[in-house]
């Protein structure tokens, strides 16, 4: 009697074993059906591209937190971790990003690394006209819609890398998104043919040179370099309240996520206008709950710049 108890409880036992088995494959097998290509990027208009390209099929996590100004970031230990173990790891490149070279150096090759400039020729710093004093590369190649469409190319190689059996269909999207970003570029070159003038006025840091080469434009900011910390001096701001007199000009541009207090100063000066001129570097906690796209960004930049710069219809 007792030996059968026994074998009872045995089988019970071994009953209970299969089913847990059962159920962690099954969990395991369910797991991996769903599984998403894990990617992180560290500025906006990546992640937003990145988005565009992988769609459902993957999860794209942005670095910065909304309403953080790019150029003083620095990560934090866990994004660090959390770089290391995302399938793919998007940056602008070292000039932009200069904590994530070392980084690099340790990650393994389970992380993709895509740095976006790749393939684009960057510009020195001092060879931008009124911005002199610095030395390096501008990394703002992304507020050039046609460099945009050249970022996507370099983006969907590294994620096709990290996922080949999805390669049609990334493509694919990608295609998509390059028509809208040529499309996007269109509209630029139609609207600036039509404008009186040629010249931004920017309270903000020059952050919009590839832009304005682009498109035939002049770009004149008070701040040399890109440096959140960095301060311009009277004799700058002199100069571009000079310029915005003499060119007959009434709009002076400030940038997002950053007190525009010399846009506020050049305003109260000179009567002129003072308009949103967003550099897409990130986005705020507002802008990502409602969604905003790249595309959006950079539309709502043309209305303001038609404003500023005699639109004639």
């Amino acid at each position: 009697m007792k030996l059968n108890r026994f074998f009872i409880i045995i089988i019970i036992l071994a009953l209970i074993v299969i089913f847990i088995t059962g159920c962690n494959s099954y969990e395991y097998e369910k797991d991996l059906y769903n599984d998403k290509i894990k990617i992180i990027t560290t500025l906006f208009p990546q992640y937003d591209f990145a988005n565009e390209i992988v769609k459902d099929k993957g999860e794209v996590k942005l670095l910065l937190p909304p309403g953080v100004e790019a150029h003083s970031y620095e990560p934090t230990p866990k994004d660090i971790v959390d770089i290391k173990k995302a399938d793919v790891f998007i940056y602008t490149g070292k000039y932009m990003e200069p904590w994530a070279e070392k980084m690099i150096k340790e990650i393994d090759d389970s992380t993709i690394v895509i740095d976006i400039s790749k393939g684009i020729e960057l510009v020195d710093e001092e060879d931008w006209e009124h911005n002199h004093e610095h030395h390096g590369k501008d990394p703002h190649i992304w507020l050039d819609p046609v460099y945009a469409q050249k970022i996507v190319d370099n983006i969907l190689e590294g994620i096709i890398k990290a996922d080949s059996k999805n390669e049609n269909f990334y493509r694919q999207n990608a295609e998509n998104y390059k028509e809208k970003l040529a499309e996007l570029d269109k509209k630029f070159v139609e609207t600036f043919s039509k404008v009186k003038h040629k010249t931004i006025i920017h309270g903000g840091h020059f952050a919009f040179g590839y832009f304005a080469k682009r498109y035939g434009l002049e770009y004149i900011s008070p701040y040399d370099g890109f440096s959140p910390n960095a301060e311009p001096t009277p004799k700058k701001i002199s100069e571009l309240m000079n310029n915005m007199k003499s060119l007959g000009l009434n709009v002076i541009y400030y940038e997002e996520l950053i007190d525009p207090k010399v846009a506020k100063i050049i305003s109260e000066e000179t009567g002129g206008k003072m308009l949103l001129l967003h550099g897409a570097h990130n986005i705020s906690k507002e802008e990502l709950e409602s969604g905003i796209s790249y595309i959006e960004i950079m539309e709502s930049n043309l209305d303001r710049l038609k404003e500023g710069l005699g639109y004639d219809e």
